[in-house]
């Protein structure tokens, strides 16, 4: 069916809908408003929907115009609202009927775009300022109102990011809101007085909820809060003290863009100039700041990434020449400029596009296109939202909206509006490579490379055109069976084009490598697992870099080379070299984590679970490449390595929670951000010396009276304390060692609670306590050397450090002592030790690395001192033995120097072949050393 036709038959069957429960609805309408109503009703089903529910609506419709829209009101009258449910009733009809009439106007094309934006940015503002409004007066009727030190009443102020800042918002939008109050306090004149904070936290959870709860009245906007300070782990609520030392000490580059955006809604209260003058620091520098613009590539690389991650296609916001690309542009220009030219700091993309001419940066028909390109891209955007009330910006499949959406932009049909559309997206994308050009690609490929993807050649062909090329000619075979194999593999026309486009480039990749052919077969698995999913080639096509970090990572690390071919999306971590050899400052994880869960929708469990693993990849795969190429060393890869495994459990700890609570409620007086856990790190992670492979030994420890661990959640199915904090483990080690598509987070070993696998998964602290004083045995203390708490509130770690140094300088027999430790070493030898007339077990092996740590564990138990347990790794424990005088210092720097040695060996094999085994002479200097002081220590072997 044509454009018209599709249309023509959803007007008769939309109005023949409206007609079938209001028969007499279009009574005394005259021909052209009847005209109108049929052309509007084909374009949208979310009015249909609000005619059948309102059908007095319709007088008022038909009568609106864009002048009368754009003058409000903005809010219902809420003079006659006693109660939060007639609250959001009236909320929500009054956003239905402005929205329909913004649809049935929009439908007609009767709206400019500019003046639709703002209607939808008015509209949402007014909602959130009248329902704050209503909200604080009962609150403050109850609790009294907040107020500041001198008395004054204190505000809530609420700050609309994104599109809503801006005045330009979706028709189906999410708003993007901060909350904040100026002034710490307490409440004045209710019946028990409330700190600020706590009074605008509840203040602020009531507003999300009437806002954003489905009802059978349907929602008024849906809220994300996560773009505030610490995004969902932040407080709801921050006064503007806090909001300063947020953004002075840890706001990121990406909050600056975020925060360019950044209006109060409903006023400031007094308080505009104040704010302003707090966040422009941090938003605008006072210098040229072309610091941003390699922070526009990062974030749009980001963005490039979720729409891989994500299967995007069609998408007109986030793909090519896209609505997010024109708001990247004039933001990093707003950025850079801002600090000099007041101008531009503001909210407006339009307001801040027009000035960019005058400023030289951009000529005044590129802005004027600019311009009429976005607009095109925000009308096609809300006509696609106003179809359904869905926020969608893919381009539709079906004809029927496909038809509606060409109607609705003025064209007769479908491929018309799709040529005009690609040609707005090609100017824009220009213009943005323009701006982010990242420099020139390689040179061309040698021609015998070019022939060598012509035809099905020999492999005596093939090692002929390689030598051509300066390649070596014993590439051939593997070349020939990974042609043959791909040739095999079901993938479509332009995957297969892409495939042997890209080939001859990672070939070229191998003309310094040392090992070729090893590094071609790893490539060639990646490339197998690949060669359907074009975008990934695409990727290394059109990435030059990538490419070239891929052969190198690829031939200097089989670690590597598995995970980017189990986890092809690693890939993206490949494009910028400065990044992806600079893993983060460990003080900068926690805030790099809280990013990358931004994408992700709050309570989409498997979406939350998959991006953990894809972070907690991607970071390791930055540790691994600098770790490769030997800008990171060995202590710091671990530190690195052990500061990401701490993150990771941190962010996972509130998700349990919330999982736990969700059925359960809370425990009295716990929240996920204070939950009266402690997570203690034994072995590798207690040593901070974590590898890439290594499991997380951990034990959880409560310190709840009788009282609390038997009193009830406060949910739907209560139950106790003890039995909480039981499922909340259970539930943590789910999230951290499920398997998902991309694999685990960690393997999670609780083995080394008191009883050991027969024993509680949590155990109180004083319970803890006894059993170490009473019933360890000796090689749980010489764990518990290694312990640490890295998860919990302060007091319990303080407890948890008295109880170790109490265990571990407990009045022991030495000889004893000496006998059990080596006994137990013995034993473990002889399990474990994989050593042979060939080969030594760097780990097991006499003079290995168990030796080293036993020795340690042996001469502080040995001591029993508590100056030597502040620490809990083997380095600078040895380094505290040798200060205190128990072991003489060249003995601890010989010992620290076969420890780093062997840990190294170690730690390069895990990365290629992952053997613990080395030839039978390697070390012999350093088994020697450590298998003498053994012996004149615990005695011979």
């Amino acid at each position: 069916m044509s454009t018209q036709s599709l249309l023509v038959h959803q007007a008769d069957k939309a109005l023949a809908s409206l007609l079938e429960r209001h028969p007499h609805c279009l009574d005394g309408l005259k021909a052209e408003d009847t005209e109108r109503l049929r052309q509007a009703l084909a374009c949208s089903d979310f009015l249909l929907a609000q005619l059948q529910r309102h059908p007095d609506w319709l007088p008022w419709l038909l009568a609106c115009h864009t002048a009368s829209l754009t003058q409000g009101p903005w809010q219902p009258d809420l003079g006659d609202i006693s109660t939060e449910a007639a609250l959001m009733s009236r909320l929500r009809q009054f956003r239905h009927r402005q929205l329909a009439a913004l649809a049935f106007l929009g439908a007609l094309g009767d709206i400019d775009e500019p003046d639709r934006l703002f209607c939808l940015s008015a509209l949402a503002e007014g909602l959130i300022a009248c329902a704050r409004d209503w909200l604080y007066a009962q609150q403050a009727s109850l609790r009294g109102t907040p107020t500041d030190s001198e008395g004054q009443a204190v505000p809530l102020l609420v700050m609309g990011m994104g599109k809503l800042g801006g005045g330009e918002l979706n028709f189906s939008s999410d708003i993007d809101l901060i909350f904040m109050y100026p002034r710490s306090g307490e409440t004045r004149g209710g019946r028990k007085e409330l700190d600020n904070h706590e009074f605008f936290v509840r203040l602020g959870q009531k507003l999300i909820q009437v806002l954003d709860a489905v009802s059978e009245d349907g929602f008024v906007y849906r809220v994300d809060m996560r773009l505030r300070p610490f995004g969902d782990a932040g407080p709801l609520v921050l006064s503007f003290s806090a909001l300063e030392d947020y953004y002075q000490s840890q706001g990121r580059e990406w909050e600056r863009y975020a925060m360019v955006k950044g209006r109060l809604m409903g006023g400031g209260f007094g308080y505009e100039a104040e704010l302003e003058q707090l966040l422009r620091p941090f938003v605008y520098r006072r210098y040229l700041d072309y610091s941003a613009i390699n922070s526009l590539r990062d974030m749009k690389r980001l963005i490039e990434a979720e729409v891989r991650r994500r299967g995007l296609k069609d998408n007109i916001k986030l793909g090519p020449g896209g609505i997010r690309e024109v708001e990247f542009l004039v933001q990093v220009f707003q950025l850079i400029r801002g600090g000099r030219e007041p101008a531009l700091r503001t909210p407006s993309l339009l307001a801040a596009l027009a000035m960019l001419p005058g400023l030289g940066v951009m000529s005044s028909d590129e802005a004027e296109q600019l311009r009429a390109s976005y607009l095109f891209l925000r009308v096609a955007e809300n006509n696609l939202q106003a179809i359904a009330d869905e926020q969608t910006q893919t381009l539709p499949a079906d004809p029927l909206n496909r038809a509606r959406l060409a109607a609705m932009q003025g064209f007769g049909g479908y491929s018309a509006f799709q040529a005009a559309l690609e040609g707005h997206q090609a100017f824009i994308h220009k213009l943005f490579r323009e701006v982010i050009d990242e420099g020139p690609t390689e040179d061309d490929l040698p021609q015998a490379l070019r022939t060598l993807m012509l035809a099905d050649w020999s492999e005596e062909e093939v090692a002929a055109l390689l030598a051509e090329a300066q390649l070596a000619e014993t590439l051939a075979p593997a070349l020939v069976a990974l042609r043959q194999q791909l040739a095999r593999r079901s993938m479509g026309e332009r995957g297969r084009r892409q495939l042997d486009k890209l080939l001859p480039y990672l070939l070229l990749a191998l003309k310094d490598d040392d090992h070729p052919v090893r590094t071609l077969a790893r490539l060639a698995r990646l490339l197998e697992q690949i060669a359907s999913r074009t975008v990934y080639l695409e990727l290394l096509l059109e990435n030059p870099g990538a490419r070239r970090q891929l052969v190198n990572l690829m031939g200097a690390s089989a670690f590597i080379s598995e995970r980017l071919t189990q986890m092809p999306i690693l890939l993206d971590e490949l494009i910028d070299p400065r990044h992806l050899y600079s893993p983060p400052p460990l003080d900068a994880y926690e805030g790099e984590l809280r990013r990358f869960m931004l994408r992700i929708e709050p309570g989409d469990v498997e979406g939350q679970m998959e991006a953990l693993r894809q972070f907690k990849a991607a970071q390791t795969l930055r540790i691994a490449a600098a770790d490769v190429t030997g800008v990171l060393p060995l202590m710091k890869v671990s530190d690195h390595l052990t500061c990401l495994a701490e993150t990771v459990l941190a962010a996972c700890l509130p998700l349990a929670w919330q999982d736990v609570a969700r059925r359960h409620g809370n425990p009295p007086g716990l929240d996920p951000y204070q939950p009266g856990l402690l997570v203690v790190a034994y072995g590798k992670l207690g040593g901070l010396e974590l590898g890439y492979s290594s499991d997380l030994d951990l034990v959880f420890l409560t310190d709840l009276d009788e009282a609390q661990a038997s009193a009830q959640t406060d949910g739907e199915r209560p139950i106790g304390t003890r039995e909480f904090f039981l499922k909340l483990v259970q539930r943590l080690t789910h999230w951290l060692a499920t398997r998902t598509l991309s694999g685990v987070l960690y393997d999670i070993d609780m083995r080394l609670r008191p009883s050991g696998a027969s024993g509680l998964l949590v155990t109180p602290l004083d319970s803890f306590a006894q059993y170490q004083q009473q019933e360890a045995w000796l090689w749980e203390h010489q764990a518990l050397v290694r312990a640490r708490p890295v998860l919990g509130p302060q007091n319990m770690r303080e407890r948890f450090r008295a109880i170790r140094l109490k265990a571990l300088c407990r009045e022991r027999d030495q000889s004893q002592l000496r006998q059990e430790v080596r006994a137990m070493r013995d034993k473990m030898r002889a399990h474990l030790d994989k050593s042979s007339h060939r080969q030594f077990d760097l780990k097991q092996g006499r003079g290995g690395i168990t030796d080293i740590e036993f020795l340690v564990q042996y001469w502080l138990l040995a001591c029993r001192d508590p100056a030597l347990l502040q620490y809990s790794d083997n380095i600078r424990q040895l380094d505290a033995l040798a200060s205190a005088g128990h072991i003489l210092a060249d003995d601890a720097e010989a010992l620290k120097g076969a420890y780093v040695a062997l840990r190294q060996q170690l730690h390069r094999q895990s990365l290629d072949e992952g053997s613990n085994l080395a030839a039978v002479d390697a070390f012999m200097a350093e088994r020697a050393l450590v298998g003498a002081l053994w012996d004149k220590t615990l005695g011979s072997q």
